[in-house]
């Protein structure tokens, strides 16, 4: 099935922010309220303000183009604990990394900070999640096509089922960061498990 990846910014600029809106509210998520909220109340805001980027991902259903899902990425500092990666992470990551004490590397990496199929009208069964997932990564490795870069990482929920789905597409747990205290309304437990990805290897 083709896709179409739409940037917010773009919509915005085209059709403003009242008309923008209208389409973001059509998008339902249950399974994870986080994904949900941020499409409908901060992804504008966060245009605005340069802190991140979302784009929409659009199918062809009954003959209209219609938003089956959306992923946002923005660039984050981060910390990477040496012991948990293998040998051959730690060679390539350390070319774009910072050491502090011998024991972490801190360094700046695209972050896919969103990443969700759109319910309404089981718009979701048209787009697989791993299908979403690599639009995402594709879309960092365009940017790195420019910058440089290898590595990206994603933020998720502390639950066997997103684990599983990271690591299947090559994704490999580093850390955890704990939620601040306007994000513990949108997700459960108090963290969410880091996951680092080679985007060279995809």
């Amino acid at each position: 099935m083709a896709y179409n990846i739409i940037s917010l910014k773009s919509m915005y600029e085209a059709i403003g922010e009242e008309e923008t809106r209208k389409i973001l509210d059509e998008f339902e998520c249950p399974l994870n309220k986080d994904v949900e909220y941020f499409i409908k109340q901060k992804a504008i805001q966060f245009l605005k303000m340069g802190i991140s980027r979302t784009f929409l991902v659009s199918s062809t259903y009954k003959g209209k183009n219609v938003i089956v899902g959306y992923f946002a990425l923005t660039n984050k500092i981060t910390k990477i604990k040496k012991s948990i990666l293998s040998n051959s992470i730690k060679k390539r990551i350390s070319r774009f990394s910072e050491e502090i004490v011998d024991r972490y590397y801190t360094v700046s990496l695209p972050l896919i900070g969103q990443l969700g199929k759109n319910y309404k009208n089981n718009y979701n069964t048209l787009i697989a999640g791993d299908d979403l997932l690599k639009l995402a990564c594709d879309k960092v490795k365009e940017a790195q096509d420019i910058l440089g870069g290898k590595f990206a990482f994603v933020e998720c929920e502390d639950k066997e089922k997103l684990k599983n789905f990271y690591e299947s597409n090559g994704f490999v747990c580093f850390g955890k960061r704990n939620l601040e205290k306007d994000e513990k309304e949108q997700n459960s437990g108090n963290y969410l498990l880091q996951m680092l990805c080679d985007l060279s290897n995809n």
